[in-house]
C-alpha cells in the first residue's frame, strides 16, 4: 500500500468525477445496452445467473472476512490463547470492512445521497428524475444508488490483498480490482447502479483501506500484534476469570450434594 496506489486511486476518482460531471448522460448511455426496450425491463434483474453471481460475490467476501471475526471471538472466549491470525490483521480487516462498506457506503452515502437507481429513473421506464453522481438532491429516500454497496463490499478485498506476501501482492491487487469490477458490473446490468456509482465505490473503499493500512502498519501510529493481543486480554480476561470461578463453584456445589 504505497503512494503509487494512492495516486492511481485519486487519478481514477478525479477522472471519473470530472468526466461524469461534465457529461452525466454517459451513465445513462453505459446502462442503456442492458435495458430491454421491447419489454421495458433490465433482463438481468430477473436472471438466475445474475442472482447466483451476486451470491457468489457476497459469500466470497464473507469468507475472506470470516477469519478476522473468528479470531476475535476465540480470543475473547480464550483470552490467554494466541490469536489464530495476527492481531493487526484482525483489527485491519474488521476496521476496513466496518468503515468502508459499512459506515461510509451504507450509512453515510446510500441513505443520505438521494440519487435514484437506474431502474427507477424515467430513462428506463421508472418514475424518478435522473441526477448526476455529484447531486445529492435526488428523490430517493434511502438505500439509494450512490455509491454501490455490493461494489464497495467486493472492492474491500483490497484489504486482504494488501496482506498477501510481497511477491504475490500485485497479483492479489489485480484480482481484487477485477473482483470488485465484476460485482459492480453485474449490478449495473440489473439496473441497480450506474457506472459512476461502482467506480466511486472502488475509489472510496480503496482510500479507507489505504488509510487504515498506514495507521496500523506504516506510520508512527502503527501498533504491534502483541499490543493488540494485550489490549484484548485486558478487556476479556476479568470476565473470563469470573466465569471460570463461577463454573468451578457450581461444579463444587454439585459434588457436595452427592450422597
Amino acid at each position: 500500500m504505497n503512494r503509487t496506489g494512492l495516486a492511481i486511486a485519486l487519478l481514477v476518482g478525479a477522472a471519473v468525477g470530472i468526466v461524469f460531471a461534465v457529461w452525466p448522460q454517459l451513465d445513462v448511455a453505459i446502462t442503456r445496452p442492458f435495458f430491454n426496450e421491447q419489454y421495458k425491463v433490465f433482463m438481468a434483474h430477473y436472471s438466475l445467473v445474475a442472482r447466483y453471481a451476486r451470491e457468489f460475490f457476497q459469500y466470497t467476501t464473507t469468507l475472506l472476512a470470516a477469519p478476522a471475526f473468528i479470531a476475535l471471538i476465540v480470543k475473547i472466549v480464550l483470552p490467554r490463547r494466541r490469536m489464530l491470525i495476527s492481531g493487526r490483521a484482525m483489527v485491519y480487516l474488521i476496521a476496513t470492512l466496518a468503515l468502508g462498506p459499512g459506515l461510509l457506503t451504507n450509512v453515510i452515502l446510500k441513505d443520505n445521497w438521494g440519487r435514484p437507481r437506474p431502474i427507477d429513473v424515467t430513462e428506463f421506464n421508472g418514475a424518478e428524475r435522473f441526477v448526476p453522481w455529484w447531486d445529492p438532491r435526488g428523490t430517493c429516500d434511502k438505500n439509494c444508488s450512490f455509491v454501490a454497496g455490493e461494489g464497495s463490499g467486493a472492492f474491500w478485498t483490497f484489504a486482504p490483498a494488501s496482506l498477501a506476501p510481497p511477491a504475490w501482492r500485485p497479483l492479489a491487487f489485480g484480482a481484487a480490482a477485477v473482483f470488485g469490477a465484476a460485482a459492480g458490473g453485474f449490478r449495473i446490468s440489473g439496473g441497480a447502479h450506474f457506472f459512476s456509482d461502482v467506480m466511486f465505490s472502488g475509489v472510496f473503499t480503496f482510500l479507507v483501506v489505504w488509510l487504515m493500512n498506514g495507521l496500523l502498519y506504516r506510520w508512527r501510529t502503527r501498533i504491534t500484534d502483541e499490543q493488540v493481543e494485550a489490549a484484548i486480554e485486558r478487556v476479556a480476561l476479568p470476565p473470563h476469570l469470573w466465569l471460570m470461578r463461577l463454573l468451578g463453584r457450581k461444579s463444587g456445589d454439585k459434588a457436595d450434594e452427592k450422597p
